[in-house]
Parts: structure tokens; sequence; C-alpha cells
């Protein structure tokens, strides 16, 4: 039987145990870093922001301490363009601070040497203690948990593939997605990208590549061409349950034009609408405003994924599916074949025919 004072420490060791214990669970927890002055933006870059093509930013676009901004137009910037200003320098400066407080939290799992195409990632910390590499479809598993943040650290350079996906589901957001990358960030062509990438050098969007978050680069360069760039501007929690309609496509006729708008609700606008997965009939496209136009110039069935993402990186994806059949309307009419003259005589002489007879030519 223990006497009452080595009872008294056994319980007082043991609630210190406790004690220690929840505060290392605490302090592993991983935050979401202040972007202050940042979190107006879509775009910064530290040397310059050049675009070519119809590029659209929602959220500010600046450069700080560069002064060189270009192809803004053809480029858009729903919001603000600030070039070296005070307010683009206090964005800078804020990039830093959050950048340094990404890099500083501890990892809970190294993933260096294998490519984030395929995995399924819980909230946490994530670290390559070199580059990373996205071939195919990465999904960031929320859990049920609305505040759920994933933080990605790279060592050197961050890389994707043509076509390249991520994903957020069972209700997280792309707002709490983190990408800290230690030199620079290259999107492959068509990629359909979620999470704000804060880079020490540079940003490069190849074409058609588009993102649901930020661009911040610190020292180098943002390049873009063809993209939509969508800052999340939420303040925290989770997405809304998004719709997007119509349930299905009409059918299309080869050689006829074909216009489908398609309508995502339930989140905040503005929408952007992109193709993540397999394509459309030849001869079609896919507008970032969410039209599906064009003149199909091929027979056949063609599947294929739209993506609609929302103002605070909420998305909804849908599958759906054209078929283009024969053109049933307008076609050429049939001709008659013609008779020569002294055809046309025999015939009358054979059959004995008489009156009006009329010819189609």
């Amino acid at each position: 039987m223990q006497s009452p004072l080595r009872y008294r420490f056994n319980s007082l060791l043991h609630t210190v145990l406790l004690l220690l214990l929840c505060v290392a669970g605490t302090s592993s927890a991983q935050t979401a870093p202040n972007f202050g002055q940042a979190g107006s933006f879509g775009v910064i870059g530290g040397s310059a922001v050049t675009n070519t093509g119809p590029t659209i930013v929602f959220g500010d676009l600046g450069v700080s301490p560069g002064t060189a901004v270009s192809g803004f137009p053809p480029g858009i910037v729903n919001g603000v363009l600030h070039n070296a200003d005070a307010v683009a320098m206090q964005a800078q400066a804020d990039v830093v601070i959050a950048y340094d407080s990404l890099a500083n939290q501890p990892f809970n799992t190294d993933l260096t040497g294998q490519d984030l195409g395929g995995l399924s990632l819980t909230p946490g910390v994530y670290r390559f203690s070199t580059s990373a590499q996205l071939t195919g479809t990465l999904t960031f598993d929320a859990q049920g948990d609305p505040n759920a943040v994933f933080i990605v650290q790279i060592g050197s350079t961050l890389t994707t593939a043509s076509n390249a996906v991520v994903r957020v589901i069972n209700g997280g957001s792309g707002c709490n997605v983190f990408w800290q990358v230690g030199s620079s960030a290259t999107l492959g062509t068509g990629t359909a990208f979620i999470g704000h990438i804060v880079a020490l050098s540079s940003i490069t969007l190849n074409t058609g590549a588009n993102t649901a978050g930020r661009l911040l680069a610190r020292n180098g360069a943002v390049t873009l061409d063809s993209n939509v760039v969508a800052a999340c501007t939420s303040a925290g929690g989770g997405c809304p349950t998004l719709a997007l309609e119509p349930a299905a496509l009409a059918d299309a006729q080869i050689g006829l034009p074909y216009s489908q708008a398609l309508l995502a609700s339930g989140g905040a606008a503005p929408y952007i609408y992109t193709l993540v997965a397999d394509s459309l009939p030849s001869g079609m496209t896919l507008s970032p405003a969410g039209l599906i136009s064009g003149t199909p110039l091929a027979l056949g069935s063609s599947a294929f994924t739209v993506r609609a993402t929302d103002a605070n990186g909420c998305l909804i994806t849908r599958r759906y599916t054209i078929v283009v059949g024969a053109n049933t309307i307008g076609q050429a009419p049939r001709t008659v074949p013609t008779l020569p003259a002294s055809g046309l005589l025999l015939l009358i002489a054979a059959f004995g025919l008489t009156g009006l007879l009329t010819l189609r030519r």
C-alpha cells in the first residue's frame, strides 16, 4: 500500500506528464500564416509580372521592389494594380513574414522523392527536402474539418506536369492550402491547381494553367500565359455546398454551331470554369466564363470533367458527355439523274407516254 506522500507525488507526476503531452500536441499543430497586406493580392512579383494572352486575375496585382509589369491588357486585373508603390512594398514585406511562418513549422511527414500524384493527404505539414513533382491528381482530404490546414514545404522547385489536378474534399477549403517553395514554381500546361504559392524566387504558369490561390514571389518574376488566378478572400471556415448546372448536356451535330452555358451557384462569385479531365469534342472549347461553344468536327462521344471554382477557392466538379451525331438539318437535296433528249424520246416511244413531262435539272 502506497504512503499518502508517495500517492500525491505519483498523482502530481501524472498530471505534469499529461500537461506536457498536451503542450507538445498543441505546438505541433499547423497554422495558417497571416498574409497581412498581401491578403488582397492575387499576384505579387519581386522583380516583374509579365503576361501573354487573355489572363484573368481576381484580386490585386503588384510588384516590388521591381517595377516591370507587362501584358495587362490583354490580361485583366479584377482588382487594383500596384506598381512599386507603398501598398506593394508593404505587401511584399508581409509575404516575407508569411514565407518564414510556413517554412519554420515542424513537419509531420517527409515526402522527399515521392510524386504527389495519386496521394491523398490529411491535414498536416508535409516536407520535401529538395524538389517536388506533381503528375496526375493530388487530393487534400479535410476529413470533415472546415478549418483543416495543409502546408507543403519544398526545399527547391515545385513542378506540375501538363493537366495535373489538385483538389480538396470532405468539407475543406482551398483557402487553407499553402505551398512554401524554396526556389521556383512552374505549373504545367492545363494544370488545375489549388492553394497559395509562396515562392522565394519565381512563379511560372504555362498556357492554360489555372489556380485557386495567390501567387506570391519574393525575389523573382511571376510569368503568366492565358491563365485564371482566383485569389482566396475568405476569412476562414469551410466551403459551402456548390451546385453546377445543367445536369446533362444536349447532343451536338457535326458541322453545326453548338453553344451551352454552365452555371455554378452556392458560393462567392465570380466563378471560373476549367476543363480538368479528358477533352471536349474536336472543334469545341470551354471559356473561363463557363460557355461551351464551337462547331464539332468529328462524329463520336466525348466524356470530360469540368470544375467551377468560386472567388474563395471553393469548387465543384461534374462529369459531362457530349455526343456528336450526323447533321440532319440543311442537308443537300437528293438529285435526279437527267437524260439526254435522245434517251427521253426512246422512253416515250417505248412506253407510249403522252402529255406534259417536266424534268428537274
